[in-house]
């Protein structure tokens, strides 16, 4: 319920990632990339021709404060819409909104690398953008293995592009109410993506599941890719506290860069067989 193309910032084509899954043994998949759903069209067809379910879904960026403490800075947070139509103006104006920028923020992120005396990649970066309205940090990290400056994607982000560290620019991104109100205009179920990778203390994701579910939310990624086996259990229990649906999704960008594919991950029944999942939702 959760995979990335190349119309955000994964590896493969809407038709590529579809046969990854059916190969795989996979009965449904969500397509869910960043900001968009360009490729939900493809992707519906390719997973039509092979006799896959397909569920149309999409992550929106969002940048939240707990309600508590808003002088603090504000924390980047995915929330995945499943089950969306994806055709909803709503939607799509709200998609526009928040992929606006993207290229404003691309360019201070290379001349940030640049003061810090990395060579200028922003041309690199954007040409492995095949959605250029999606330039990413995921791209400038590519761009940084291409050009030998680190070895891999995991190295990017732990020397540059992340905060408190060269390449690291803060983005606005929507609010957490326009972000689930967009989701359940376009009759989705909203859900929010890999909780422990936040990092957040457990008072603040506390106050993020209760604003998350007053606001409509009704779900909760407890296994994901972006998420250690470790940590399952503790993201199953606060699942359940709170009374949400459980979701399970690889948050696959390609082979080189996942810790899993659509498929290969843990069952929802192995973590916790109380844990009710999301897809129950789907009509």
């Amino acid at each position: 319920m959760h995979n990335h193309s190349s119309a955000s910032d994964g590896l493969l084509s809407a038709d590529e990632l579809v046969r990854l899954a059916h190969r795989n043994g996979c009965d449904a998949l969500s397509l869910t990339d960043h900001d968009t759903v360009a490729n939900i069209a493809a992707a519906r067809a390719s997973a039509s021709s092979v006799g896959l379910r397909f569920i149309s879904g999409v992550e929106i960026s969002v940048s939240w404060v707990a309600a508590h403490d808003i002088d603090s800075p504000y924390t980047t947070i995915h929330i995945v819409g499943l089950n969306i139509n994806d055709a909803d103006q709503s939607l799509l104006e709200g998609l526009q909104s928040v992929r606006s920028g993207r290229i404003i923020r691309g360019k201070e992120i290379a001349k940030q690398l640049v003061d810090a005396g990395q060579p200028d990649i922003f041309d690199d970066a954007y040409a492995l953008a095949e959605n250029k309205e999606m330039l990413g940090r995921t791209h400038f990290a590519r761009a940084m293995v291409a050009r030998g400056i680190v070895p891999d994607i995991g190295s990017a982000f732990k020397r540059f592009l992340t905060q408190g560290n060269p390449g690291y620019i803060p983005h606005r991104w929507a609010s957490l109410t326009d972000a689930v109100g967009w989701i359940c205009a376009a009759g989705g179920i909203a859900v929010i993506a890999h909780p422990a990778r936040y990092k957040l203390s457990g008072a603040a994701l506390d106050g993020l599941f209760r604003e998350f579910k007053a606001l409509g939310g009704q779900g909760v990624e407890v296994v994901t890719g972006s998420h250690a086996p470790s940590e399952y259990a503790p993201v199953a229990a606060r699942c359940k506290a709170f009374g949400l649906y459980a979701s399970r999704g690889a948050d696959f960008h390609g082979a080189l860069e996942t810790a899993v594919e659509p498929g290969k991950m843990a069952l929802l029944s192995d973590v916790d067989r109380d844990l009710v999942p999301v897809w129950q939702l789907f009509h």
